[in-house]
């Protein structure tokens, strides 16, 4: 398979999803143990919330910025995959009742009500060690460019990114929140991940300073849009075709950018947001592409 972006050609951004998506997938049934090895029921819990769906954003602009500064999907595969096992965690977790309470994620029953509360929080804790020992153990590179990665998707995934962003999540639930304090939980809880799935990538592939400066603006930008966009669609979409129930946010009275600002400033917002990283990446050449076009995608995705 092909991983490479043609200068001159006409992008086939669906095609190019396709080939990585396969790719990761692959990957992450070769990193993940099998539902019959012991505790098999734990196995079993963590491929359910792995394999039953989802989009795989944060792999795949991780293969797409090491491609963007001529880094192969291949070459960075186990680091990828790791992204998404952190994510699934975070999403398990985030459907439990103590926290949004949730019964469907990824057009399936979530975690907690196929396989009971208790599973799912160690399903959700085994995929997040999984993530880190998936990167230790399969990821080759310099041993000081890997315990970077691993620091970065560490602090990106706790206290002060994901987990942290959660908890003020959850914190100004049903209490009025402005502007600043909402983007930065919006930084935080989805953004930081993103950020980092973008930035370990570039790394892996050697990113030289300015790709990197160009990538680090570029990944705070997409994080942003695409938080606003899921606030969006939480007001906007529809249940079968986002694979989870609607309205959420306003249920538990969450702080989200259509509370703070309404639908139609939260559309613009989002759009300025994809301008800027499609603006940021304008001293990388052609094999960015598929990062222009995932700036582009969060924001017409259901929209």
């Amino acid at each position: 398979m092909s991983t490479s972006v043609s200068a001159g050609a006409v992008f086939d951004f669906t095609g190019y999803v396709a080939a990585r998506l396969r790719l990761v997938q692959d990957g992450l049934e070769r990193y993940t143990p099998h539902a019959s090895v012991p505790p098999a029921s734990l196995h079993e819990a963590m491929r359910y919330s792995l394999f039953c769906g989802g989009k795989r954003i944060r792999p795949l602009l991780c293969i797409a910025s090491a491609e963007a500064v001529g880094g192969s999907a291949e070459a960075i595969l186990p680091t990828a995959c790791a992204l998404e096992m952190v994510h699934t965690f975070s999403l398990i977790h985030d459907d439990l009742p103590a926290i949004d309470d949730d019964d469907f994620r990824r057009g399936a029953p979530t975690a907690h009500k196929k396989f009971g509360e208790a599973m799912a929080i160690l399903a959700g804790d085994a995929l997040h060690t999984l993530a880190f020992g998936t990167i230790t153990r399969y990821q080759s590179g310099d041993p000081a460019l890997l315990l970077r990665v691993v620091s970065l998707i560490a602090d990106a995934s706790g206290t002060m990114g994901m987990v942290g962003g959660q908890v003020d999540d959850i914190f100004y639930e049903g209490k009025a929140v402005d502007a600043a304090t909402l983007r930065n939980i919006h930084e935080r809880k989805t953004g930081a991940l993103l950020h980092a799935a973008i930035l370990s990538g570039a790394w892996l592939a050697g990113a030289g300073v300015a790709q990197e400066k160009a990538l680090r603006e570029y990944g705070e930008h997409i994080g942003l849009a695409f938080q606003i966009v899921d606030d969006i669609l939480d007001v906007t979409g529809d249940d079968a075709k986002l694979g989870k129930q609607t309205g959420s946010d306003q249920k538990n009275e969450k702080a989200t950018y259509p509370r703070v600002f309404g639908l139609e400033d939260s559309f613009r917002l989002a759009r300025e947001a994809s301008e800027a990283a499609l603006s940021a990446l304008s001293p990388l050449d052609h094999r960015a592409e598929p990062l222009r076009a995932f700036a582009r995608y969060i924001v017409e995705r259901e929209m």
